[in-house]
């Protein structure tokens, strides 16, 4: 029973290959040759319409896009490895909560800031386009701040999939050069403590798999390291 997943150096797809080896899932990895926010090539929609990455092809050849659908997916796949809690439980209904708040707000943010020109027609808006992503970003960090008090994550002391997920979109919250390697500023680590705690604590955590290389490497050096040429590997 083997996944592929399709991605490419940059993308935040990345956290579903982490979501794989976190479930000790056997899958083959194609790394599409070019960067994000550059268009993939045309036939790339024949497997998935919407021509963006992530895109997960199931082990009975079916296909799942968006990130958040997927990591909800796996994580059901998968009941042995915790990475959710159980669907029906008070739990999981929090989860699916924070997973959805992700994605709808935190991510589409994140989106608009670094590529405003998807978001308007008109070059002069452009700028107005990101400063409203910013201040709509900080707005949705301001609640997940409250949400993962008192911590370590947002569920209490056990990590989930949302936790790596919300990891990871803090790690790329733009304010800064997408091309530089992230960092973080006093002022931010004041602002968002909590946030800053999650990370850390999420980074803590003995994972299986390929983890520490997939989140440290691909957070910390995407964006300042070119996309290789196209290629696959299977994981294991």
């Amino acid at each position: 029973m083997t996944y592929r997943l399709y991605n490419r150096p940059g993308s935040g797809g990345f956290v579903v290959e982490a979501a794989l080896a976190l479930a000790e899932a056997p899958f083959e990895l194609v790394e599409l040759a070019s960067r994000a926010g550059t268009p993939l090539e045309e036939n790339f929609r024949e497997i998935n319409p919407w021509g963006q990455l992530p895109t997960l092809v199931l082990p009975d050849g079916s296909i799942m896009t968006e990130t958040a659908a997927i990591l909800i997916h796996l994580a059901a796949c998968f009941p042995e490895k915790n990475l959710a809690p159980l669907p029906g439980t008070f739990a999981h209904g929090k989860f699916l909560r924070w997973m959805v708040f992700a994605s709808v707000n935190l991510y589409e943010a994140v989106l608009r800031a670094g590529y405003p020109e998807r978001f308007t027609t008109d070059p002069e808006a452009e700028a107005a386009t990101t400063a409203a992503a910013v201040a709509r970003m900080g707005e949705a960090l301001a609640v997940l701040e409250q949400a993962i008090d008192p911590g370590p994550f947002l569920l209490g002391d056990d990590m989930s999939l949302v936790d790596v997920y919300i990891a990871m979109l803090f790690s790329v919250v733009p304010g800064r050069d997408r091309r530089t390697a992230p960092h973080r500023t006093e002022e931010r680590r004041h602002r968002e403590p909590h946030c800053h705690a999650h990370l850390a604590a999420t980074l803590r955590r003995p994972l299986a798999g390929r983890w520490k290389t997939i989140f440290r490497i691909r957070i910390w050096f995407v964006f300042v390291i070119p996309a290789n040429a196209g290629m696959t590997r299977r994981c294991r």
